[in-house]
């Protein structure tokens, strides 16, 4: 029997723990360095087909349809103005058994949580050392306690210390020069995901089930100081939160200062490269192995896509996890930058020729299959 330690139990650590479930050859243990999990946040995610997929092979298929939501088009719309530019019908992704999902992120960790055994799930401890001790991995945690493994996934997030130790170097993420401000927005009703593109930042809004709620989350280009960035009181000063709202309504024709609740801000902070590590049993995962800003939606899905490559290296006992990896990596990095280069747009002529371009290339098959279809289905 092989023994796995997941360090982290974000959306990448627990689907991995659900394909190991059902496999008795494996036996594995989650380490969380937070208290308990946030199961009260009712911010959203996206979910696009690739990672439905596999969702299903664990039974996300047998979750109440009231609590998902399937966006037929994604609309691109001018701040300015409200005007809708054009759109994509993202139905042309979906299968006949899999659905572009939004929904809110909380409901995926409860359903993902619900097939790991509370038993599994060790609290209040982090990654201290790693040593090889033969062909196992001696890991040392925080709480003094040491135990041999087959296995380590690291999977702590964009900020995982983990990953430094077990590197020996310190791997730090970069700030992307931008701040997300996120919430749940009131007086609003539209089905499908609609992109307001302004100057120096986006906004988009989706529903996250049927009962009619719906995820705000933008994206304000903003340079922050180191200082500023240490602050972690800043993005919670209620002064703060104002002046990004201020941002987005000086540019906008949507007044979202009384629609907008539980408003939280924190800065991006993405990968400057993707590290890896010359070991065939230790693996990083989700955004402790890369974090893509978030332009393009497909963190949440890339997590799980990456956990199930994962899952397949192991149980097959090979070591292409990288080498399948990369291409990927590489694809949705540059596909994130060039949507936040394009949504941020300011001058009058970039953006009236953004606008024709969009409105061609989102008619274009041939594009969106190399532009999407690439990126949904596989």
């Amino acid at each position: 029997m092989k023994k796995i330690a997941i360090i982290g139990g974000g959306i990448s650590g627990l689907y991995l723990a659900n394909l190991l479930e059902k496999y008795p050859d494996f036996e594995y243990k989650i380490y969380e360095k937070r208290s308990k999990f946030n199961l009260e946040e009712g911010y959203g995610i996206q979910l696009s087909v690739n990672s439905i997929k596999l969702l299903n092979k664990i039974g996300f298929k047998n979750l109440s349809a009231h609590d998902l939501s399937y966006p037929k088009k994604v609309n691109f719309i001018d701040a300015r103005n409200n005007n809708k530019i054009c759109d994509i019908d993202i139905r042309k992704f979906n299968d006949e058994a899999n659905y572009y999902t939004t929904l809110k992120r909380s409901t995926l960790l409860s359903f993902l949580l619900d097939a790991v055994p509370d038993n599994k799930i060790n609290h209040n401890i982090e990654l201290k050392k790693v040593e090889y001790n033969g062909e196992k991995l001696n890991v040392l945690f925080s709480n003094n306690e040491n135990e041999n493994f087959d296995y380590i996934i690291v999977s702590d997030g964009v900020f995982s210390k983990s990953k430094s130790i077990i590197s020996n170097k310190i791997v730090a993420p970069k700030f992307f020069k931008s701040v997300a401000l996120r919430g749940n927005i009131k007086h609003y009703d539209n089905s499908d995901i609609s992109i307001f593109m302004g100057s120096n930042f986006h906004f988009v809004i989706y529903p996250v089930n049927q009962n009619k709620e719906y995820n705000f989350i933008s994206i304000i280009r903003k340079n922050l100081s180191k200082e500023q960035l240490l602050d972690g009181k800043l993005f919670e000063n209620s002064d703060f939160l104002q002046s990004l709202i201020g941002i987005i309504n000086q540019n906008s024709i949507l007044d979202l200062g009384s629609n907008l609740e539980n408003i939280k801000a924190f800065p991006i902070f993405v990968s400057e490269k993707l590290e890896t590590i010359n070991k065939k049993n230790i693996f990083f995962a989700g955004d402790a192995l890369f974090a893509f800003p978030p332009s393009f939606a497909q963190g949440a899905s890339q997590s799980i896509e990456t956990s199930y490559e994962l899952f397949e290296n192991i149980k097959n006992n090979n070591d292409q996890f990288y080498k399948e990896r990369i291409n990927k990596i590489n694809s949705i990095n540059r596909r994130s930058k060039i949507n936040h280069f394009a949504f941020h747009l300011k001058n009058p002529l970039s953006i009236f020729m953004r606008n024709i371009c969009l409105k061609y290339l989102t008619k274009n098959e041939k594009f969106l299959e190399s532009y999407l279809g690439k990126i949904y289905r596989n």
